[in-house]
């Protein structure tokens, strides 16, 4: 795969590419989309083969036979994270922000309250509010190396009994974090003690930075069963997002009932080449590609880093996963309204705000460092410009 191959997707209704400029004022013409968590790389060839296959078929009939999609689903899981999945409780969902509608809809009530761990991607607190029910924010903390940690103490005393449901982001996003199994445990242990169904978003489990390792939640606390519904796709991993399949995979025969029953009553139905990109996205040509891509973001990562580090005030989280650059301008002394003024109009780099992932978030942007280095390196460029009186 040539990671460095610039693939122009302007006017092929790219939200990320064709949208910018109606919401950040960054012209697609000479400006860089920095902010939708898509890539821009072609998957693996053994996923565009799939389509190919049912391009040159020319009949797109509902999807039939889930055999070889969940054995793929479980062989990946298998070998990829030593989760052997209890293959009766993997759901297709329409994507993982329907996955978490869903969850919202069969396990809470309206009013109920749902515990975030903020800042934290932001559908999910659009969604919570949609749905009636009432975001509870639960704010991280910074430690000296300047990741993220929890503190659980401030959790507890912060909860007033309304809650019932409590949303992971595992790997972190936008943060980049990936949690030890320790922290994972306290979560688990979390979400006992106030009695909270634990919804576990591992969407960026596959894309971890070398030397880094996630742990799933089944793994870190396999006792919690019993309340712990998993949520995973292929659509981050492979670049497929709009493909719009996900999976929803729940241990406990009481959760899963009431999930199919929410699914049942809504008539919802898989997307067929979305079922067939998945099937063929998990095997081994699938994971060298993953592999490879790794690799790429890492050095990707690195030279992001190494550019906006430089500039006074203004720090990048580390990443230990995800291709999402968390940066702090904080130590810059500018408002947000300043700072995202320098980086949209001087730099012209669409990107997301920070305020939108909740509180702790108002003075970060998140940059999407997924697209071939040649670009990553003229971002780091033009911020250092943007920034240039700070030198």
């Amino acid at each position: 795969m040539n990671f460095d191959e610039e693939i122009d997707r302007v006017g092929t209704h790219s939200a990320k590419w064709d949208k910018m400029e109606g919401i950040y004022g960054v012209s697609p013409e000479d400006g860089l989309a920095m902010w939708v968590a898509d890539m821009d790389f072609r998957p693996p060839e053994v996923v565009q083969a799939a389509v190919q296959r049912m391009a040159d078929h020319g009949v797109y009939g509902y999807f039939g036979n889930e055999g070889p999609y969940l054995d793929a689903i479980e062989w990946w899981m298998r070998e990829r994270h030593g989760w052997d999945v209890p293959r009766d409780g993997v759901f297709t969902t329409h994507g993982l922000v329907n996955g978490t509608g869903l969850c919202l809809d069969a396990f809470t009530e309206p009013g109920d309250g749902v515990v975030l761990f903020t800042p934290v991607y932001h559908a999910f607190a659009r969604v919570i509010r949609a749905a009636g029910r009432t975001v509870v924010e639960c704010p991280l903390v910074q430690d000296e190396a300047g990741t993220y940690r929890m503190d659980f103490d401030a959790y507890d005393a912060a909860m007033t009994g309304s809650e019932r449901m409590v949303i992971l982001c595992s790997p972190h996003n936008p943060g980049g974090r990936v949690w030890s199994a320790e922290e994972l445990r306290a979560v688990a242990d979390f979400a006992v003690r106030h009695d909270l169904v634990l919804v576990s978003d591992e969407i960026h489990h596959d894309l971890v930075m070398p030397g880094e390792s996630h742990t799933p939640m089944p793994l870190a606390a396999p006792d919690i069963a019993d309340r712990l519904v998993m949520l995973t796709a292929t659509t981050k991993t492979f670049n497929i997002a709009g493909a719009h399949i996900g999976n929803v995979t729940i241990a406990d025969p009481e959760l899963r009932c009431r999930f199919a029953a929410r699914m049942g009553a809504m008539g919802m139905s898989p997307n067929s080449f979305g079922m067939h990109m998945a099937t063929a996205a998990y095997s081994p040509e699938g994971a060298a590609w993953v592999d490879e891509l790794t690799g790429y973001l890492d050095g990707n990562r690195r030279l992001f880093d190494e550019a906006v580090n430089t500039i006074p005030g203004v720090r990048s989280m580390p990443m230990q996963a995800t291709y999402l650059a968390w940066v702090d301008f904080s130590g810059t002394g500018m408002e947000p309204r300043e700072f995202t003024r320098r980086v949209e109009k001087d730099a012209k780099i669409a990107v997301n705000h920070g305020d939108t992932f909740g509180t702790g978030g108002g003075a970060f942007l998140r940059f999407n460092v997924a697209t071939p280095r040649a670009r990553v390196a003229e971002a780091g460029a033009r911020l250092q410009r943007a920034f240039g009186d700070l030198q």
